[in-house]
């Protein structure tokens, strides 16, 4: 395999930490060495200084963001024995898709929905935010990104509107993000008898917590009351969310595109 960037690293390294995980107690624990001479095997490095800093880089940032920490026990507490944490065993437990792991979370999202190049460009800075542990920063991004999405499919409703010589809402066309989505909701819940059975299902039970769950975490951090106005495991979950609501979106796009009349 050739090394492209930090993403292919990350995700080779946590998938050897994965596959060197010991599944008993007589098993060989996880140590610093076999792990970085397994990523470097995987990636295809041989003597290259630059990229073996790259990987060195990306293996001290999963201590520094608390996914790993140094030692096996009491007994030995120091390298080159290492444990993954809590936030490290999430991550490994659904590595393909785990905002921990990028390079997977992106193909997930790219899988089951789309997003035009400003969507996509906030929520990637904002998975970068979360690697390097800036979760303010990430919520930020990441409301970023979802605003995008809830502007366009806004777009694409109006110049549905347009084109059918029908009214356009009032409020559709609003400045405040609040009130454009609280809009189109209901423009479209008013047709949901429309939707197909699987559409207006998803329609009822997600559109509005998803959306409100990352703006929710958005605010917060853009208009702070405290020194940490969002968490850790808030940012995650408005991470996870994320490509169901876009998913979401995509199918409400082609309703509105092609079936509404």
């Amino acid at each position: 395999m050739i090394m492209k960037d930090t993403y292919d690293i990350r995700t080779i390294m946590l998938q050897v930490i994965h596959d060197q995980q010991p599944k008993g107690p007589t098993d060989r624990q996880l140590q610093q060495g076999s792990v970085l001479e397994e990523t470097k095997r995987r990636l295809g490095v041989t003597y290259d200084l630059t990229k073996e800093q790259a990987i060195l880089t990306t293996w001290h940032d999963l201590f520094r963001t608390g996914y790993l920490a140094w030692g096996l026990n009491i007994t030995n507490p120091n390298s080159p024995f290492f444990h993954v944490s809590e936030s490290g065993r999430r991550a490994l437990a659904s590595l393909s898709r785990d905002p921990g792991n990028p390079a997977g979370y992106l193909r997930h999202l790219a899988a089951i929905a789309t997003l035009n190049p400003i969507g996509y460009s906030y929520l990637k800075e904002g998975l970068e935010c979360y690697m390097a542990g800036l979760y303010k920063a990430a919520a930020v991004m990441v409301g970023g990104a979802t605003e995008n999405i809830i502007l366009e499919l806004r777009d694409v409703t109006v110049q549905k509107l347009i084109s059918l010589g029908k009214p356009i809402p009032k409020k559709m066309n609003d400045w405040k993000i609040k009130t454009v989505s609280d809009t189109l909701y209901n423009f479209l819940d008013g047709y949901k008898s429309q939707f197909v059975p699987e559409l207006r299902d998803e329609f009822e039970a997600y559109w509005t917590a998803f959306a409100q769950q990352i703006r929710a975490v958005r605010n917060d951090a853009g208009h702070p009351t405290s020194v940490d106005p969002v968490t850790p495991d808030t940012v995650y979950a408005s991470l996870l969310i994320f490509p169901e609501l876009a998913k979401l979106a995509d199918k409400l796009r082609t309703w509105v595109t092609n079936d509404f009349i």
